[in-house]
């Protein structure tokens, strides 16, 4: 069933949000290969995802070294700790030429994760792009969907996916994707907008926190007269 589509590699697919895209995007039928610096700790989480996500024939879920995975797949995402983001990245940007790559990453700073932190280029995924080049479509988006609501598969994500690249036949195909992991996309312009849904996540903590929200996210109001 996945064979006509795209292999997807979820570089942090051992943490909460990155295992949550890794379950919908394998139960819709795509072959996901989660991605850890650890690869007995990748495997272990591909055969505990697979365990629940109830896949179609002929769908797997692998574990793999970051390196490895990210040369396997098409489109490689990258959801990991701020802190980590740029060696990781530079530990698979070789495998990364010719690709997609979907930044999930957000500039937090702990212990004050409910506060913007931006780098100095506006955006985790700004910096990206220029640490990598032209020769790699980076794309901006799931920044602001709960990790808890991704992994619970008896409920539909609450929440619209900003998608933000330079590219846009590369932010067309994130758009599909939100769409096999039960959310709306919406094409937010170019890498350089991708700070507004970086900023958005500590907002949507200090909204949870404050309100007692389970995993607030952000919908699209108006209706589209165009794709």
């Amino acid at each position: 069933m996945s064979d006509d589509r795209p292999i997807l590699a979820v570089l942090g697919g051992t943490g909460a949000l990155g295992a949550g895209l890794a379950l919908r995007w394998a139960r819709a039928g795509y072959r996901v290969i989660i991605g850890s610096r650890d690869r007995a700790r990748a495997e272990d989480a591909a055969a505990a995802a697979a365990m629940v996500a109830e896949l179609p024939p002929g769908v797997r879920i692998e574990g793999m070294d970051n390196p490895v995975a990210a040369a396997t797949a098409d489109i490689v995402v990258l959801s990991v700790p701020f802190a980590s983001h740029d060696a990781i990245l530079d530990s698979v940007r070789d495998a990364l030429s010719g690709k997609i790559l979907i930044e999930v990453t957000v500039p937090l700073a702990p212990p004050k994760v409910s506060r913007v932190h931006l780098p100095p280029e506006g955006s985790v995924a700004k910096a990206a792009q220029i640490r990598l080049g032209d020769a790699v479509r980076v794309v901006a988006a799931f920044h602001n969907v709960a990790a808890a609501h991704l992994r619970d598969l008896s409920h539909t994500p609450d929440c619209d996916a900003l998608v933000f690249g330079d590219d846009r036949a590369a932010r067309e195909a994130v758009i599909a994707l939100a769409a096999a992991a039960g959310m709306k996309g919406w094409h937010g312009g170019p890498i350089d907008n991708a700070v507004v849904g970086e900023a958005l996540t500590p907002v949507l903590i200090h909204i949870n926190k404050r309100h007692g929200i389970d995993g607030a996210g952000i919908r699209i109001t108006g209706e589209a007269t165009k794709p």
